[in-house]
């Protein structure tokens, strides 16, 4: 099928475009791609704890970020004869407290009051001695409370003495609130705020502040009112200090491309030129290989002005990366060697295992490594710390990790070195109140310095595997698709494979969790992982069957009795059962059959459906008594709200059907198949007349004014159940095609918001190359000019480009459907 399709009008574009992408990462150094390729540029990615950004087209520009926009610094310095150039992160700025003794949070006592107190509770010389005192951070989340608040508004107090005061450096607030704050500094309102943040800020209140804090007694008081959702408040006075390394030259980045398991960049330093090549080795066919949590930096100088240099590689890796909230966590950590290794290890001295889950988490158990094979060019050690003896290990907050890497004399031939940066969750998941540990260590008897030997010793082999998977990808997606779509395609693979985590369930099963990211924290949430599925059923379906085991396992052993599929296990890292709200019978129930006939199809057997035949039966039992016509409920655009009579949910009851009545087919069922697809079919012309819109098919099926995209109805065509006529998919595509914004196509008649995803599964309804690329270019659009700097987002304003909420999400795994239609030859 791919071979046959029609590129004359875009085989040059294609051609001159893989050319060049190729020559970019492969070939000589100096080429100026630097324009933007991405909203994100993906590091360091494996899962959802370890998940490292650049969001900014320059590397030098921004810090490195966890996916949740906190820094997890990665900092690279080139020395070239003496003068040091900085290619990689930024400093962070670095602040100090102004309160004594405001280092150790457990220390941190505040007065507060849950009733509204008298006139002149912010001022110094007001008398709290009757309010509650209790310790930093205030918050209704247990995991994380020093002290518990529930009720609507809170009154705080945090009282402190100067013995001087400083008034050179800039004074910040460094604040987390969760929702409306004001903040007084000895009596005067010095900061105010509706709604909330996610993390800590720093805001200059340098103007405001100045001359109020006084020597002796002073008072920070914040009232805090709570509107929805969580709550949440901490809270310190600092200065900001002068940057360390403010001589520092700046490389001149001159390229940048992205490929789907590596990310190069390349640098002019003075008369030697450097390209970095960040590579995350996840190859599906291999789950040892994929579930090995070990990324590779590389580094390959070469002198661009016929000269010899002496040259360093500098590069420094944050302890934050192994903690939550960097500022209250201690870490430890050492330097060491093993079996020809030169590794530094880092932690939290607390580890709190598994006792924390949210949305907008970072790991703090476990242990961050960074490793490089030993020899007189490595040098490693940690700064920031306090050491408690010779021999002990390093104790502080905000650690470095440097290594030291000597390149020794650079000319015209190039010189390449590399390291290994790793986590070891030591327990990943609780698998239904079990503990589970990593893949990789799914026995219990390895230590992580086994997987960094394993790295080290398959580097060149990997590089190679990964650069000829790359070049493979880019090809298939720019047959299928062109060359916008194989772009997108290169960028969604890392991002949605590092949303989840591979561990082996108790009944020796395959688990691969996705997380929710930033759409509400669950772990394995179906409606995540339908849309995210053509990645899987194209590269590896035993990882898809990863993510329906547990929700099979779910209805199977009874603890969750209700006769249609589970929305989550949880949320994440603890999957023990459903934590959202409420129920998507018809959404999730057609999602978990349709998938195992995906299945089915990828395995050319039905044995993954035999195996769950009694619970796949009731659900498909219970989309014939209500699938057709649903009640009011969610579907997986719940953002969107409970709808009633939705015809785009009542497609993929349809389609559910269908995939049940194949699965019987395939296990020689053929009674059973004939009565389920009998039943499919005849649902196929009432959809029609109730939808039917003159030209087009409603949103819902009382209301012919409305629209939306019907990207369930792509089963038909992927699986080739041929039961709508044609017309259907083409009345519909012709009616889209006028109502493109300049970012998508709206989900829907309701809002000028989209989901690329849903788009990129409408655009396989499309007859014709250059139709489907009329969808695929604004969705192209939007990843190279939005203005929201997150990894892909797929919930945005097709006007604007603006995000609407979600990033770093597994569904931008659907953006592989297409390329799943070629190989099955729809």
């Amino acid at each position: 099928m791919i071979a046959t399709m029609n590129f004359r009008k875009k085989a040059m574009h294609i051609a001159l475009w893989l050319f060049a992408s190729v020559i970019s990462v492969w070939s000589a150094f100096g080429q100026d791609y630097n324009t933007r390729k991405a909203p994100a540029y993906p590091l360091v990615t494996h899962n959802p704890n370890f998940s490292i950004w650049s969001t900014s087209d320059v590397l030098t520009d921004k810090a490195t970020e966890h996916w949740t926009g906190v820094a997890h610094g990665l900092t690279g310095y080139l020395e070239v004869d003496g003068q040091m150039y900085r290619f990689m992160g930024m400093d962070a700025p670095r602040y100090q407290s102004v309160i004594p003794e405001a280092g150790n949070t457990a220390k941190i006592k505040v007065r507060y009051s849950e009733q509204a107190p008298s006139k002149g509770w912010n001022a110094v010389a007001f008398q709290a001695s009757a309010w509650k005192e209790g310790p930093l951070p205030i918050s209704d989340n247990k995991s994380v409370s020093g002290t518990f608040w529930e009720s609507d508004e809170i009154w705080v107090r945090r009282e402190f003495s100067l013995d001087r005061v400083n008034q050179q450096n800039p004074l910040f607030l460094k604040l987390h609130h969760d929702d409306n704050v004001e903040v007084y500094l000895n009596g005067k309102l010095i900061f105010e705020k509706d709604g909330w943040n996610n993390r800590f800020e720093y805001f200059d209140i340098s103007d405001k502040a100045k001359g109020l804090l006084q020597r002796g007694k002073n008072v920070l008081a914040i009232a805090l009112k709570n509107t929805a959702g969580g709550r949440f408040l901490d809270i310190d006075l600092v200065n900001k200090l002068p940057a360390d390394k403010g001589d520092v030259a700046v490389a001149q980045q001159t390229g940048v491309q992205v490929h789907a398991t590596q990310t190069f960049y390349t640098f002019a330093c003075g008369g030697v030129s450097l390209q970095v090549t960040f590579t995350s080795p996840l190859l599906m066919d291999n789950l040892d290989l994929l579930a090995r949590p070990v990324s590779y930096i590389s580094y390959k100088a070469v002198a661009n002005d016929g000269k010899q240099h002496q040259v360093k590689v500098h590069q420094e890796v944050s302890s934050d990366i192994a903690v939550y909230m960097a500022d209250q966590q201690e870490v430890e950590g050492r330097a060491y060697e093993d079996g020809g290794l030169s590794i530094l290890k880092v932690g939290t001295v607390e580890q709190p295992i598994l006792q924390k889950g949210a949305d907008d988490m970072r790991i703090d158990w476990g242990y961050l490594y960074v490793a490089a094979p030993t020899g007189k060019d490595v040098k490693q050690y940690l700064a920031g710390q306090t050491a408690k003896g010779k021999d002990a290990p390093f104790r502080g907050k905000s650690l470095s990790l440097h290594t030291e890497i000597s390149l020794g004399t650079v000319a015209a031939t190039p010189v390449q070195r590399f390291l290994t940066i790793g986590y070891d969750e030591v327990v990943a998941i609780q698998y239904f109140k079990q503990d589970l540990r990593p893949w990789w260590n799914r026995d219990g008897g390895r230590a992580f310095e086994s997987q960094l030997q394993a790295a080290v010793a398959d580097y060149t082999e990997l590089m190679q595997r990964c650069t000829a998977f790359d070049k493979e990808l880019l090809q298939q997606a720019n047959e299928a698709g062109g060359a916008e779509y194989a772009h997108l395609c290169a960028l969604a693979y890392r991002q949605s494979i590092a949303a989840h985590t591979l561990v082996e369930s108790p009944a020796k099963e395959v688990l691969w969790l996705s997380k929710e990211n930033n759409s509400g924290g669950f772990i394995n949430t179906v409606d995540v992982t339908y849309p995210s599925s053509p990645l899987y059923l194209l590269y590896n379906p035993v990882l898809l069957e990863g993510m329906l085991n547990g929700i099979f396992h779910f209805s199977e052993s009874g603890l969750y009795p209700h006769p249609w599929a589970a929305h989550d296990l949880g949320t994440y890292p603890r999957a023990n059962g459903q934590t959202y709200g409420e129920p998507m019978p018809v959404e999730e129930s057609g999602n978990m059959l349709i998938m195992t006939a995906a299945i089915a199809q990828a395995q050319g057997n039905a044995a993954y459906a035999a195996k769950h035949w009694d619970v796949l039966t009731k659900w498909t039992d219970y989309l014939v008594k209500e699938g057709l016509d649903p009640k009011t409920q969610l579907c997986t655009d719940d953002f969107a709200g409970h709808l009633a009579r939705n015809a785009n949910l009542s497609l993929k009851a349809i389609m559910g059907i269908a995939s049940y009545a194949r699965l019987a087919d395939m296990l020689g069922k053929q009674d059973v198949a004939g009565q389920y697809r009998k039943i499919a079919e005849e649902m196929v012309p009432k959809w029609m007349k109730m939808a039917d819109a003159g030209d087009h098919y409603a949103l819902t099926f009382d209301d012919t004014n409305t629209w939306s995209q019907k990207y369930n109805l792509v089963w038909d065509k992927v699986l080739d159940f041929g039961l709508f006529p044609k017309e259907v998919a083409t009345k519909e595509i012709a009616y889209y095609l006028p109502r493109m914004n300049r970012f998508g196509l709206p989900l829907d008649s309701r809002k000028n918001y989209t989901k690329n995803d849903w788009i990129l599964w409408t655009a396989v309804l499309a007859d014709d190359q250059p139709t489907f690329e009329k969808f695929v270019d604004p969705v192209y659009r939007h990843a190279l000019e939005t203005p929201s700097r997150v990894p892909l987002n797929d919930f945005y304003d097709t006007t604007n480009g603006i995000r609407e909420n979600f990033k770093a999400r597994s569904v931008v795994g659907g953006f592989y459907m297409k390329m799943l239609a070629e190989k099955w030859g729809r």
